[in-house]
């Protein structure tokens, strides 16, 4: 969503997707160096973008990485998915945390407008840093519309290539401590052992920050043979995987709103999710909630989702009209809102 009686100037750090620039009054510009480590950040923020703004003679600044330029004048909004960096320091590279925990008061100082992805986001930030709660906006994700029901042919097609025909349980997302994918691993066993089926436990996304841990724990686990790993799949690939799924099982430890649970529910196939963080708030009564911190509570949730069929088809009713909330259109309104605020 655009104004016409503006000029957008999008400003990347590494070559971008021209798909994005989807308007005539849109423009790109790619700014070097890239921007991958904490100096890069201080001098891309710091020196290279306030004279970009200038040049540009730009009215506001959106920054999407939660990052924000101490040395402008130009008013800023400031998006921020979550704090995880307090949360889970450990999951983070110690340059990346040191740097996060001496500039993110700053920035959200700085900032004129605050938009967040959730409720659980922006009580997160009031609790750890002096900011007023009228200065933070919900800014909620949305959902691709890829992501859609498969029909029974189509999701045995699916079925057939990943996992022999055999149904899965399935999580998406990165390979990264966070996600708590060694307790995924522990309740598959206590289920495996449980109801002694052929079903099988996908795992499908990239190989992120400190994933070498789980990687060892997966050679020796004794299902390995059940578990798939598919690596980072094409939208189109990954909506058809979803679709396919027996059940997604998403026991991340924090999120600000975890987006893989609201395709799983547009794609018609149930949910089960973390109790902590963003999840409640986002999937509401459309979810199966287990402690991300306890795999016997995450086996007796799939156990549950594998025998109660009827459970099973309200959930995938409820999962459908909750994630109807969540578009991108939506996204635009509100964060088209928020630039508002901050250009009053």
């Amino acid at each position: 969503m655009t104004n016409p009686e503006h000029t957008f100037l999008f400003i990347f750090d590494r070559p971008f997707d021209k798909k994005f620039l989807f308007a005539e009054n849109v423009k790109g510009l790619i700014c070097s160096p890239p921007a991958r480590h904490p100096l890069l950040w201080k001098f891309w923020y710091d020196v290279k973008l306030p004279s970009l703004l200038k040049k540009h003679k730009a009215d506001i600044f959106v920054s999407t990485d939660g990052f924000c330029s101490l040395h402008t004048s130009v008013p800023q909004v400031l998006v921020v998915h979550d704090l995880a960096f307090l949360h889970y320091p450990s999951f983070s590279r110690r340059s990346h945390v040191l740097f996060y925990k001496r500039y993110t008061g700053r920035f959200l100082e700085k900032a004129k407008r605050i938009a967040t992805v959730s409720q659980f986001s922006k009580q997160d930030i009031l609790f750890h840093y002096p900011v007023t709660a009228e200065k933070i906006d919900i800014v909620y994700s949305g959902v691709k519309d890829i992501f859609i029901p498969l029909d029974p042919g189509e999701k045995e097609k699916v079925k057939e290539k990943y996992t022999g025909g055999k149904e899965y349980f399935l999580y998406t997302g990165s390979i990264h401590p966070r996600k708590n994918l060694t307790n995924l691993l522990k309740a598959f066993s206590i289920f495996k052992k449980r109801q002694r089926s052929s079903m099988k436990l996908v795992l499908a996304g990239r190989l992120a920050w400190k994933y070498e841990r789980f990687m060892k724990d997966l050679v020796s686990y004794k299902f390995r043979e059940d578990v798939v790993l598919t690596g980072y799949l094409a939208e189109n690939e990954l909506s058809g995987l979803t679709a396919a799924a027996y059940s997604m099982v998403y026991p991340s430890l924090l999120e600000g709103f975890g987006v893989p649970v609201l395709e799983a529910m547009r794609s018609g196939i149930p949910v089960i999710t973390s109790i902590n963080s963003s999840m409640q708030e986002i999937a509401g009564d459309a979810a199966l909630y287990a402690d991300p911190a306890d795999p016997v509570s995450l086996a007796d949730q799939m156990m549950l989702i594998y025998k109660d069929e009827s459970m099973k088809g309200s959930l995938v009713e409820k999962g459908r009209l909750k994630a109807q909330q969540f578009t991108w259109d939506n996204t635009a309104n509100l964060l088209w809102a928020t630039i508002l605020r901050a250009l009053a």
